[in-house]
C-alpha cells in the first residue's frame, strides 16, 4: 500500500484490506447473476519490493537474477562516489535508480522506491505475467485495465552495459521533476505495443478454449496519439479493444483547466481521436480518472451535466470515473492531510501541482456521517462538505439531479442509433457544439450544447449537421430550460449559458 494497491506484493492474492480470494469469488458469482462484468486493474510494469520475486532477485536466486532491472552504477572519478547508471527520473520525483545494499546494485523504479520495475526483456518475466493473467481469467474476470503500460520496456543497455541519459525537455528547471527530461528511452518503446498484442492473443486463445464473451483489454497510455493508436493492432495482430482516449484530459487548452474551452476546441478533441482511429475499431471517451482533477473542477461545475451528456452521446465506449455521475468535485487537500506519494515526495510549497488526492476523496453514498462511506471516526482523506447534497441517496430521490440525468443517458445509450449510428459534429461560432447520431430505419438524435457562459440566439445547426428533420426534446440539463417532448427548430436556436439538450427526430 505504498501507492495504494499499485505496489503488488502478490499477484495471485487479494490485499487484506480488500478481503480474501473467497470474497473475490463471491463477488464474481454475484456479479454474474446480475449480468455485470468485473474487470481487474492489472499492474504489469512493477511489483512491490515486498514481492517474493524481488526478494529472490535481491538474493540472486537462480531464475530470478534478472527479474528486475539491475546495474552496478559508476564511480565518479572526481568525487570518488558511486552514482546511478543514468539520469533517468521516476514519476514521483527524483532518480529512478535506488541502491540495494544487500545485492550491491542499483534497481530501476520508474514510480516509488518500493515499486521496482520488472524486466520484460527477460522471457521468464513475460511468461510469469501471462500466468498471472490466466490465473485471474480462470477466476472469472472479464478482462483487465492495464496500468502504466508505456513504462513496461526501456531501451536495453549498450554493448558496454551503459544506459543512455535522456535529454532535457526544457519544460521545467526542477531537476527532480519527471517532466525535466524527455522520456525517449524509458517510455513508448515498440516492444511495449507487441506485449499488448501477445496478451490479446492469450485472451483470444482463452476464449476459444473456454468459451464465453470476448475478454477485454483497456490500456492506460498517456502517449502521443500516433503511438496510442498502435495499441489497437495492425494488419497481422490484434491489440487492445480500448486504448484509453484521454484527449478530454490532455487536450483542449493544454492544461488542467478547461473551463473556457470553446466549441471549436471540443470539435478538435473529438476529431483528434475519430480521425486517427484505425478503420473497424471502436472509439472510447475517458473524461477523468483517479490521477486527474474531477471533470466538474476542470471543465466547470456548470458544465457537469453537459460533459456527461457529451461522453454518453459520442460513439463507442464511455468510461466514467466513480462520482462523476453525481457531479462530485475536487476537495483541496492540505499538506498535512496529503497521502499521495506523488505529492508527499515533494514539499509543502509545490505539492499541489503534483497531488492526486483531491479526486480520491471518499465516495458520497448519503448525507449521513462520513457521506455513508465509513463508520470510522475519520476517513483516509477528508470528505468534501458538499456531500450533504451531492450523494447517491439525495440525488436518487430527487426528480432532477446529475444522477437522474446520467441514468436517463444510460437508457438512451441502449438505442441502436447511439450504439451503431453514424456521427456528424460541428461547431457554430465559439459557443455551440452540435453532434448528430443517425442510423437508417431508426430515430436520429442531436446533442446541442452551448459550452460557454454567454447566451446565444439565431443559431443554425440544421445546415452543418444535415439535420433537416423535425425534432422534439428528449433530454435536457436545467440550464436548457426545455420541456421534454417540446418541438424544437434546429435552424434557429436560442441557448442559455451552458445549456445542453438532446433532441429526437419526430
Amino acid at each position: 500500500m505504498a501507492d495504494f494497491g499499485y505496489d503488488i506484493a502478490d499477484f495471485f492474492d487479494i490485499q487484506d484490506e480488500y478481503g480474501t480470494l473467497e470474497d473475490f469469488d463471491e463477488l464474481i458469482a454475484a456479479a454474474k447473476q446480475r449480468d455485470i462484468k468485473i474487470i481487474l486493474d492489472f499492474v504489469p510494469n512493477h511489483s512491490s519490493d515486498e514481492n517474493v520475486w524481488f526478494e529472490k532477485s535481491v538474493r540472486r536466486e537462480r531464475g530470478y537474477e534478472d527479474y528486475y532491472v539491475w546495474h552496478d552504477g559508476y564511480f565518479n572519478a572526481s568525487t570518488g562516489k558511486r552514482e546511478p547508471p543514468s539520469n533517468w527520473l521516476q514519476a514521483f520525483r527524483g532518480s529512478a535508480w535506488e541502491w540495494n545494499e544487500q545485492r550491491g546494485q542499483y534497481y530501476l523504479h520508474q514510480f516509488a522506491v518500493k515499486q521496482p520495475d520488472l524486466n520484460y526483456r527477460n522471457p521468464a518475466v513475460v511468461e510469469q505475467m501471462k500466468r498471472v493473467l490466466t490465473y485471474w481469467l480462470n477466476r472469472g474476470v472479464a478482462g483487465f485495465r492495464v496500468d502504466a503500460m508505456p513504462w513496461c520496456f526501456e531501451v536495453p543497455a549498450d554493448a558496454t552495459g551503459r544506459y543512455p541519459d535522456e535529454p532535457l525537455s526544457g519544460y521545467t528547471d526542477d531537476p527532480d521533476d519527471s517532466s525535466y527530461l524527455k522520456h525517449i528511452y524509458t517510455q513508448d518503446q515498440p516492444e511495449t505495443v507487441d506485449m499488448i498484442y501477445q496478451w490479446r492473443q492469450l485472451f483470444d486463445d482463452y476464449k476459444r478454449v473456454h468459451g464465453g464473451d470476448t475478454r477485454v483489454i483497456m490500456v492506460e497510455t498517456w502517449s502521443g496519439l500516433d503511438y496510442t493508436m498502435q495499441f489497437y493492432g495492425n494488419r497481422t495482430a490484434k491489440g487492445a479493444q480500448i486504448p484509453f482516449n484521454f484527449q478530454f484530459i490532455i487536450g483542449g487548452n493544454g492544461d488542467k483547466n478547461n473551463t473556457q474551452l470553446n466549441a471549436p476546441g471540443f470539435v478538435k478533441i473529438i476529431n483528434s481521436w475519430l480521425s486517427q482511429m484505425p478503420a473497424g475499431q471502436t472509439a472510447n471517451w475517458v473524461m477523468g480518472n483517479h490521477d486527474q482533477r474531477r471533470v466538474g473542477s476542470r471543465y466547470g461545475e456548470q458544465r457537469i451535466d453537459l460533459m456527461n451528456m457529451l461522453q454518453m452521446f459520442l460513439p463507442g465506449v464511455s468510461v466514467t470515473y466513480q462520482g462523476e455521475e453525481l457531479g462530485m468535485t475536487d476537495l483541496e487537500i492540505s499538506w498535512a492531510d496529503s497521502r499521495d506519494p506523488a505529492a508527499c515526495n515533494s514539499n509543502e510549497q509545490i505539492y499541489q501541482q503534483f497531488t492526486r488526492d483531491p479526486s480520491r476523496t471518499p465516495f458520497h453514498w448519503s448525507s449521513e456521517a462520513n457521506a455513508g462511506f465509513s463508520s470510522n471516526s475519520s476517513t483516509w482523506l477528508p470528505i468534501n462538505p458538499n456531500y450533504v447534497t451531492v450523494n447517491v441517496a439525495t440525488e436518487g430521490a430527487a426528480s432532477s439531479s446529475h444522477l437522474q440525468l446520467y441514468k436517463q443517458l444510460h437508457q438512451l445509450r441502449q438505442s441502436k442509433t447511439l450504439q451503431l449510428g453514424n456521427t456528424k459534429y460541428a461547431a457554430v461560432g465559439d459557443n455551440v457544439l452540435g453532434i448528430k447520431r443517425s442510423l437508417s430505419g431508426q430515430p436520429s438524435y442531436v446533442l446541442i450544447a452551448n459550452v460557454l457562459d454567454s447566451a446565444v440566439s439565431g443559431i443554425d445547426l440544421a445546415a452543418p449537421l444535415y439535420a433537416k428533420e423535425s425534432y422534439k426534446v428528449k433530454l435536457a440539463n436545467p440550464q436548457a430550460q426545455a420541456s421534454v417532448g417540446a418541438s424544437i427548430s434546429l435552424s434557429s436556436l436560442t441557448l442559455q449559458p451552458h445549456a445542453a439538450l438532446i433532441v429526437e427526430s419526430a
